[in-house]
């Protein structure tokens, strides 16, 4: 049994999924009972709102559009000692989310995602999973390699975390700005792999492969501009200064041939393009040192935010070890090993 100090929040973000949340928000009653479960509709045509709350969670309705918009609005609404986030179209497993909570605790981090197992496979386009793979590789490049499934939808979160994270996004690229957060501040995380679902029939992806993936990509380059501005103004100073030695080098090569410049807009265009160059160079060092300088302060609030006490988080150590130990939990462990 979870320790009954904990205040636990299970928090689903909705639209148009009135096929499925019903099933789900009673999946989630099973497993957690002492949990209160949050469903909050964006702005749904198909009676999303009502199957949730007949199911028996609580319903909140956000007019803005965007799962971002949903996010922000359950972190600050909503308090709690620990936060379980899923998606409302049945593609995550109720029953996992013992151990994701578990994970969070017994491992002390403030961040748990469950990434997907089959999620190329399972992927409703080629799309979506030739993407997966892509955007993954490209924030390992950029931020770090704290994370393989960016864009899991399922993950468990401390209120330190939660209360610390500003989100800004609108869409669906909240997943990705969650994980840069937690890599910007080095924050403690783990993943666990989980199985992922197909959508039942009747249910249907509300991702669009280009516009979607449009955002993401301006996303990661916002981030990276907020996060690593050295680095991003930096690659823009070497494609500008390559432009300029591109440009400048026929100049120069007829300059000493003859003596003369007569493609003198070449030459201008050379110097401006160089001129631009050092300005990126000096703006992105200033701007480094303020980033830095904001997650020093973020990290300081973050430090501020109170966690679930050493006690609580010892008894459930405790209860999970004991679970561990039973002769049903070895034979289901063995089983799946």
């Amino acid at each position: 049994m979870w320790n009954e100090k904990l205040n636990i929040a299970v928090l689903l973000p909705c639209y148009n999924e009135a096929a499925t949340i019903g099933n789900v928000v009673r999946g989630f009653r099973e497993t957690i009972p002492q949990a209160s479960i949050y469903v909050y509709d964006n702005n749904s045509t198909d009676g999303t709102a009502l199957q949730a709350m007949l199911a028996g969670a609580n319903v909140v309705r956000e007019r803005r559009q965007g799962k971002g918009h949903v996010v922000r609005r359950m972190f600050a609404d909503i308090e709690a000692d620990i936060y379980l986030m899923a998606d409302g179209d049945g593609t995550y497993a109720p029953e996992d989310a013992e151990e994701l909570i578990r994970t969070l605790l017994t491992e002390g981090s403030d961040m748990v995602v469950g990434t997907r197992r089959n999620v190329h496979n399972d992927a409703g386009r080629q799309g979506h999973a030739f993407g997966n793979r892509i955007f993954n590789w490209l924030y390992r490049s950029i931020f770090g390699a704290d994370f393989t499934d960016i864009f899991s939808g399922y993950r468990a979160f401390s209120r330190r975390f939660v209360k610390s994270f500003p989100a800004v996004s609108g869409g669906f690229e909240i997943e990705t700005e969650m994980s840069v957060h937690a890599s910007r501040l080095k924050l403690p995380v783990s993943e666990l792999e989980l199985d992922y679902g197909r959508r039942p029939e009747g249910s249907h992806s509300k991702l669009s492969t280009f516009r979607d993936g449009g955002k993401i990509l301006w996303m990661f380059a916002m981030l990276m501009k907020e996060t690593r501005p050295f680095a991003f103004f930096g690659l823009l100073c070497v494609i500008c200064v390559e432009m300029s030695i591109g440009f400048s080098i026929p100049v120069f090569i007829e300059f000493f041939e003859t003596g003369m410049v007569s493609r003198l807009p070449s030459w201008i265009l050379a110097m401006a393009l160089a001129m631009i160059a050092c300005m990126l160079f000096t703006a992105g060092l200033i701007l480094d040192s303020v980033a830095r300088a904001r997650a020093e302060q973020l990290r300081i609030h973050y430090m501020s935010l109170a966690k679930p006490s050493s006690r609580e988080a010892g008894d459930e150590r405790t209860v999970y070890m004991a679970e561990l130990e039973k002769p049903a939990s070895r034979k289901k462990r063995a089983k799946a090993a």
